[in-house]
């Protein structure tokens, strides 16, 4: 709450020239931090924002009579002269020093100010103005500025401005906030449209844009239909558009078929809506880069203006208004769909990938590896590929020099994700990591945001045009550090992900209110971790490493590298003659989930999924006894790790099933104790199946068990046999040395 002195200044109104001296004097203190200005600097800011409102067409108050008849005329001379009238009306908290010419809050009222009574008096200020400006009578279209005027004003100074810093910029205020506030108020405007701007994300946007959507069918720009402003790049023309959003139809559908399905809605909306008036071509030109063609096909039909042969504000509302009528229409259409039908496309989701292409795409990527001579054993390309479809986090330990960071650059690269075009971004943690702030950055005492290697990586991954793209992040050697130190925040906020406008989104890692500045804010506010970002840590197992906590393990696939093959060479088996296998970058569909939680499982993997929970039931009760126990986020992780190897063709039920046993619950087991070895025994009689293992008699010498799987022994057989092999040696290592643990290598 303002203090009662700052409260009441504007009781009486003195047309709106106290609330504009105001703004001034709060604007130079965000500037400078000081709390006296001189006369000059008020002027100058206090005639800035008559001219700028002047020039856009807005409501503002005219220049006193006899002064001049725009404020595009008057001199600072004649400002500082009409200035005295709101200073004497403003007498109570400002204090005039007539000899240095300077202005300054009185000794009572600055004892009252600190920030957030600063901001508070700001948001009053511009509150009051807003509302005394709609009070001045409109023009004959029924908005309170003129629409032309914008555009003009867009077309002279949107090139002059990208030179300029990004941040704070009038044009981004104009888009985001001016503009659509604006065009609510038209009479055919209603609650179901969102009117959004946008001049970029963090950069200067090459076509810059006005959206009204109708949130029955979309509430995004990147799917569904809705009516546009885009402006050309060389700000030559802006075209009226009803229009269609590219991006989830050519992430889900991949370009050429995405492409297709824009095309056959463009001509059932021209069949169905009369558009009267509107070009119905693919004429539209707005860049002159690879751009062109997302517009193209996406078009419906559209009006265009030029520069210079603007029509004006009541043709250009004619216009919007009949565009806004088909939309209207399309709209009313669509909501008669069936609740099936609106639900499917309320979310975005089109179709998943075709399994057909996923096979032939890891044989290549398995090519492509081998081929820079590194060889991994079957099927651990193809388990890494499904750990990360199946929650973006996955882990890769074992002894130093096997190949774990190696692995994630090249397998990176296989799918054209490289150093070089950003999407794979290798971080080493140090050992003095005892925060999340190395990883996501810090607030410096200036108040500016520090981002971490991490944050810059989610804010490049989460552009608009970097969407279909993959990311990897490799935190080598990730738990030479306590990896819940630095580690936790991310680690929690993958639990919250969530379907939102066809995209899986999470909530903020850095929220808005944490940060200061406003272009700290435009570029991190509200950051979260964009579906297309996959982390991959791996560690090393010794005496100089720490241990993982259930929290970290529950959150990962865990892929063990401890059994290395010697023998295999980069040219053996005639790799030589091979052709070169080249890089086909993939979209990021390709590794997206399509499940976050066992509700959305299609009708026919129902019972695979109970088939697992039954196996998992099992599982449970043998884990009782040491209180090592799976939830729900395990069960539904391994669920949908089996669905897409069974989709795929990838893996067998049994293979499936064994690698995630391997890898989500047998490094939850450690110790020393006799119930720790029973469970061992009972879990490796589950591998074993068919067989007549006697635990009770296997309590105090197992090793007739475990010697089945010594170095030169054929493996026994088994249903689940990757973990059995581990188990076995986890026996092994508690026999010999009263202690056993997944990690010790």
């Amino acid at each position: 709450m303002l203090p009662n002195d700052l409260a009441t200044i504007f009781k009486n109104k003195q047309k709106s020239y106290k609330m504009v001296l105001v703004l001034s004097f709060i604007n130079h203190y965000e500037k400078t931090k000081s709390l006296t200005v001189t006369l000059n600097e008020i002027a100058e800011s206090f005639l800035d924002y008559y001219r700028g409102k002047e020039e856009l067409g807005f409501k503002i108050d005219l220049p006193p009579k006899g002064e001049a008849s725009s404020w595009k005329e008057c001199s600072l001379g004649q400002i500082r002269s009409l200035l005295k009238t709101p200073i004497d009306a403003l007498s109570s908290i400002i204090e005039y020093n007539s000899l240095q010419q300077t202005l300054s809050f009185k000794s009572p009222v600055k004892q009252l100010l600190n920030e957030r009574v600063i901001q508070e008096l700001k948001e009053y200020a511009e509150r009051e103005l807003e509302n005394y400006n709609n009070q001045l009578p409109s023009s004959s279209t029924g908005l309170d500025f003129s629409l032309q005027a914008v555009f003009q004003e867009v077309f002279n100074s949107y090139l002059e401005a990208k030179t300029q810093s990004f941040a704070g910029h009038r044009l981004g205020t104009l888009f985001r906030q001016t503009l659509p506030n604006e065009l609510k108020k038209l009479p055919f405007m209603d609650d179901h449209y969102k009117i959004q701007g946008s001049i970029g994300m963090g950069n200067w946007a090459t076509v810059p844009w006005l959206a009204i959507m109708d949130k029955r069918v979309t509430d995004t720009t990147q799917k569904g239909e809705y009516v546009v402003y885009l402006f050309s790049e060389d700000m030559s023309s802006v075209y009226l558009t009803l229009a269609q959003g590219v991006t989830v139809p050519t992430r889900d559908l991949g370009k050429r078929q995405g492409y297709n399905y824009l095309e056959q809605k463009v001509t059932e909306m021209r069949g169905l809506l009369p558009l009267q008036g509107m070009k119905k071509d693919d004429q539209i030109s707005l860049t002159s880069s690879g751009l062109g063609r997302d517009y193209q096909v996406s078009t419906v039909a559209y009006y265009r203006y030029d520069r210079n042969n603007l029509p004006d504000d009541e043709q250009l509302i004619t216009d919007l208004k009949n565009v806004m009528d088909n939309y209207r229409l399309y709209v009313e259409r669509q909501t008669e769909l069936s609740e099936d039908d609106q639900n499917s496309q309320m979310m975005g989701r089109i179709e998943p990938m075709d399994p057909q292409f996923i096979k032939p795409k890891l044989n290549e990527i398995k090519a492509f590896i081998k081929q820079n001579g590194f060889h991994y054993p079957d099927p651990l390309i193809e388990n890494f590929y499904l750990s990360l479809k199946t929650k973006p986090f996955v882990i890769l330990a074992g002894i130093s020099g096997t190949g774990k960071t190696k692995l994630v650059k090249l397998f990176a690269e296989s799918v054209g994700a490289t150093g070089g075009n950003g999407q794979f971004t290798l971080i080493p943690v140090r050992p003095d990591w005892n925060d999340p702030s190395d990883l996501i950055g810090y607030q410096e005492l200036s108040g500016r945001f520090k981002p971490g290697r991490l944050t810059e990586v989610l804010v490049t991954a989460s552009l608009p045009e970097n969407r279909n793209k993959p990311y990897f992040i490799c935190l080598d050697e990730m738990n030479l550090a306590r990896v819940e130190h630095y580690f936790s925040d991310l680690l929690s906020l993958l639990e919250t992900q969530r379907w939102m406008d066809g995209q899986i989104v999470t909530e903020p890692l850095i929220s808005n209110a944490s940060l200061d500045r406003l272009e700290d804010q435009e570029l991190y506010g509200d950051l979260g971790i964009p579906e297309n970002v996959y982390l991959i840590g791996t560690v090393n197992m010794d005496e100089t490493t720490y241990p993982f906590s259930k929290k970290v393990l529950d959150r990962a696939n865990t892929l063990e590298f401890n059994h290395i093959d010697l023998t295999q060479l980069p040219w053996s088996e005639g790799d030589e003659e091979q052709e070169s296998v080249k890089i086909a970058p993939v979209s990021q569909r390709f590794f997206r989930a399509d499940y976050l939680n066992l509700v959305n499982v299609d009708a026919e993997n129902k019972e695979l999924v109970k088939r697992t929970t039954d196996k998992l039931v099992a599982i449970n009760q043998i884990l009782e006894e040491i209180h090592a126990q799976v939830g729900f986020r395990i069960r539904d992780t391994i669920s949908f790790y089996s669905i897409y190897a069974e989709r795929f063709g990838l893996l067998t039920e049994n293979e499936a099933f064994d690698l995630q046993l391997l890898q989500k619950i047998l490094p939850r087991i450690q110790g020393s104790h006799t119930s720790v070895k029973r469970v061992l025994l009972k879990l490796l009689k589950v591998c074993l199946e068919g067989e007549s293992l006697k635990v009770n008699d296997l309590l105090d010498d197992a090793s007739s068990l475990y010697s089945r799987w010594d170095v030169g022994k054929e493996a026994p057989a088994a249903k689940y046999p990757q973990s059995a092999r581990k188990l076995a040696f986890m026996l092994r290592r508690l026999e010999e040395d009263g202690f056993t643990s997944f990690w010790l290598s």
